[in-house]
C-alpha cells in the first residue's frame, strides 16, 4: 500500500518564525534595555566624576591662591560660624578665598542649584538665598557622602524631589542630575559637602543619540540573526520536503513495480497466446476475419508495450556517474532515429560541427534513454511533419549546460504542461505517460533538471539542464 505524507501535519517555517521571534524579541529587548541603561549610567557617572574632580581641584587651587597654610583648607572656612583665626587665617583672607571658591560653584555650566552643607546638615551657602540656614532632613545621599567620603550622584527624569533643599531657582525641563561632592579638611575627613543640581542639555542629547544607536544596533543585529537562522531553516525545510517527496516517490515506485511485475506476469502468457492465435487466423481466406485479427494483434502489441514501459519506469534509476559528451550522445540518438524522422517528414536543425563538446555529469546509457524519450515525443507531436530544432548553450558561471529540443507540433495547454512530467499523465491515445517522468528522474539523478515550455499549436520546447563537469 502506498503511504502518503501530509505536508500540513507540521509547518516548519511557520512555527520557526513564531518560535524565533518569541526568542529573539525578548532577548533583543532586554539587551537593548541593558545596554541603553549602561550607556546612560556610565555617561552620567563620568559627568558627575568630572564635576567632583573639578570642584575638588578648584578647592585646592583657590586655597593656594589665598595663601592658606597647610593646616587649613577653604572647605573648613565656608561655614561662617567657623572662626578663621583659630587656624591662623585672617577674616579678610578667609572671606576672599571663600568668595573665589563659591564663585566657581555658582558659575558651573548647566547648574540649576548649588548648595554647601555643613556637617550638622545646615545649608551654609546656596545659589538660592532662601535655602541658606535651613536644615536637610531625611537626606540619605547627604549622609552617605559624609560617611563614605566619596561622591554620591542620582539622576531624575521628569520628577522633582520633595526635599526642602530641592527648591530650584529655574525648574528643570525634564532630566537633571544631583551630585553630592565631599569637601575635605587639611587633616582629612569630610568637613562639608557641595550639592550640585545640573541639567546638562548637551549631555542629554549625547545620551539620547547613544540610546538610539544602541537600539538601532540591537534591532539590526536581531534582524540579521533572524534572517541567518531563517535561511538555514528554509534550506533545511526545502531539503526535508525534497526528501519527503523522494520517499513518497520511492514508495510509489515500489508499489508500481510490484503492480507492474504482477501485471506482466499475469498478462504476458495470455497476450502471447492471443497474438499467436490471431496470427494463425491470418492464414484463413476471410477478409473480415483478417481485419479483426490484425486489430487484435495491434491491440496486443499496445498492451505489451505498456507492460514493458511500466516495468522500465518502475525500476530504480541506476547508473554510475561518468563524463558524458552530450554532443556525441545527441548525434548518436539522431542517427538511430534517421528512418522514423524521414518517414514522418520531419526536418532536424542541428549543427554540431565546430561546436565545443562540453562534458556533463551523467550516465551515457541513461542520458541516451532520456533523449530517446524526448525525441520520440517530438516526432509523435508532429504527425503531419514539421521541424525539430536542437540547440546547446553552456553556462560555465553556473556550472550548467543546456540542451534545448524544440518541435513545431501540436503543443500543450497550461493544464497539460503542469502535469506533463507526472507519471501516467498523457494526452496520447495509446500512451502510458511515463516518458517525461522518466526523463525528469534521469536528469535529477545527476543534479540536472527539466524545463518545459509549450503553447497549443505552436510547439513544445524541452530544456535539459545538465551539470558541467569541473576540471
Amino acid at each position: 500500500m502506498v503511504s502518503t505524507i501530509n505536508p500540513k501535519t507540521f509547518n516548519l517555517m511557520r512555527w520557526f518564525s513564531i518560535a524565533c521571534w518569541a526568542a529573539i524579541f525578548p532577548v533583543a529587548a532586554i539587551t537593548g534595555y541593558v545596554l541603553s541603561a549602561f550607556v546612560t549610567e556610565e555617561t552620567l557617572q563620568r559627568d558627575a566624576a568630572l564635576t567632583a574632580q573639578f570642584i575638588q581641584n578648584v578647592l585646592r587651587v583657590e586655597g593656594r591662591h589665598a595663601g592658606l597654610k597647610p593646616n587649613v583648607t577653604i572647605a573648613e572656612l565656608i561655614d561662617l560660624r567657623t572662626d578663621p583665626t583659630k587656624f591662623g587665617v585672617s577674616p579678610i583672607v578667609a572671606a576672599a578665598g571663600r568668595g573665589e571658591f563659591l564663585d566657581h560653584l555658582q558659575s558651573l555650566p548647566d547648574t540649576l542649584l548649588a548648595s554647601v552643607f555643613a556637617r550638622d546638615g545646615r545649608i551654609v551657602w546656596s545659589t538660592n538665598q532662601a535655602l541658606i540656614g535651613t536644615m536637610a532632613t531625611d537626606n540619605d545621599e547627604l549622609t552617605e557622602a559624609f560617611q563614605s567620603e566619596i561622591k554620591v550622584d542620582r539622576h531624575y527624569s521628569s520628577t522633582i524631589g520633595v526635599r526642602e533643599e530641592q527648591r530650584f531657582v529655574v525648574a528643570p525641563k525634564e532630566f537633571f542630575i544631583e551630585t553630592y561632592i565631599p569637601l575635605f579638611g587639611a587633616q582629612g575627613g569630610v568637613v562639608a559637602v557641595a550639592e550640585i543640581y545640573k541639567e546638562p542639555s548637551s549631555l542629554v542629547a549625547v545620551i539620547q543619540r547613544g540610546q538610539q544607536v544602541v537600539w538601532a544596533a540591537t534591532v539590526i543585529c536581531g534582524l540579521l540573526v533572524y534572517l541567518f537562522l531563517f535561511s538555514i531553516i528554509r534550506r533545511g525545510s526545502a531539503l526535508l520536503e525534497q526528501q519527503q517527496k523522494q520517499l513518497a516517490e520511492m514508495d510509489a515506485m515500489a508499489y508500481i513495480g510490484e503492480m507492474a511485475t504482477a501485471v506482466a506476469h499475469s498478462l504476458r502468457s495470455p497476450l502471447a497466446s492471443i497474438r499467436s492465435s490471431a496470427e494463425l487466423v491470418l492464414y484463413t481466406d476471410s477478409a473480415p476475419v483478417h481485419k479483426n485479427a490484425q486489430d487484435i494483434i495491434k491491440q496486443v502489441d499496445f498492451l505489451s508495450r505498456w507492460v514493458r514501459e511500466m516495468l522500465v519506469f518502475s525500476r530504480p534509476v541506476i547508473g554510475e556517474h561518468e563524463r558524458v559528451d552530450i554532443v556525441a550522445v545527441m548525434s548518436d540518438v539522431l542517427e538511430s532515429f534517421a528512418v522514423p524522422i524521414t518517414t514522418a517528414g520531419v526536418r532536424v536543425e542541428w549543427s554540431p560541427d565546430g561546436v565545443v563538446h562540453p562534458m556533463v555529469e551523467g550516465n551515457v546509457s541513461l542520458v541516451t534513454q532520456a533523449l530517446h524519450s524526448v525525441l520520440s515525443n517530438a516526432l509523435e507531436a508532429m504527425p503531419k511533419g514539421g521541424t525539430v530544432n536542437i540547440a546547446m548553450r553552456s553556462r560555465p558561471d553556473h556550472d550548467r549546460c543546456d540542451l534545448m529540443i524544440r518541435d513545431t507540433g501540436i503543443g500543450m495547454n497550461e493544464k497539460q504542461l503542469a502535469t506533463a512530467c507526472k507519471p501516467f499523465q498523457t494526452t496520447k491515445r495509446h500512451g502510458l505517460g511515463v516518458g517525461l517522468a522518466m526523463v525528469k528522474r534521469v536528469m535529477e539523478r545527476f543534479g540536472g533538471s527539466v524545463v518545459l515550455s509549450s503553447q497549443e499549436n505552436q510547439g513544445t520546447e524541452v530544456r535539459l539542464e545538465f551539470r558541467l563537469v569541473r576540471g
